[in-house]
């Protein structure tokens, strides 16, 4: 006799991947942090806002980094993680695909932006003050939730 789970576990895993898309789009359009200098000038940025100021001011090296790890690979594996569940599971395709996930998903999101945010912490000092939003928090989880849906896809896609 199969458990609930087992019996609903095609829903409850596009749950989950709806859940992890929702997080990742409210985490990079909702302002995630505000950059306040000398008591005066005030902008927030949400990640989408920051990457194209950082096109606006020439900066397409750090454009193109912070836009292929943090917007792009994220949307290609939640699509290829979507693709592989709702798809034929022991299919080749996916099989491939789902490992060349695993191995790029360490370079992704959560790491890059942490580490941008802590070095803009250290170099503004005592110049600028940041308060950090709810965007921040979207996209920290959407981070860990597409870990944790790769994870799970990976594990039962494949299972005979």
């Amino acid at each position: 006799m199969r458990s609930w789970f087992e019996k609903h576990e095609t829903l409850l895993i596009n749950l989950l991947l709806v859940l992890c898309t929702a997080s990742f789009l409210l985490g990079i359009w909702a302002p995630m942090l505000t950059l306040t200098k000398m008591v005066l000038i005030s902008n927030t940025y949400s990640v989408l806002s920051g990457t194209w100021q950082l096109a606006r001011e020439g900066q397409f090296g750090l454009f193109a980094l912070i836009c292929a790890f943090t917007i792009v690979l994220p949307a290609a594996k939640l699509a290829v993680l979507f693709r592989a569940w709702n798809g034929n599971r022991g299919h080749s395709w996916a099989h491939r695909h789902l490992r060349w996930l695993n191995a790029l998903g360490k370079w992704s999101m959560l790491d890059v932006f942490v580490v941008a945010v802590l070095i803009a912490s250290v170099k503004l000092g005592a110049l600028a003050s940041i308060e950090l939003h709810y965007g921040l928090y979207a996209f920290a989880a959407a981070a860990v939730l597409i870990m944790l849906s790769t994870h799970i896809v990976q594990n039962r896609a494949f299972r005979v």
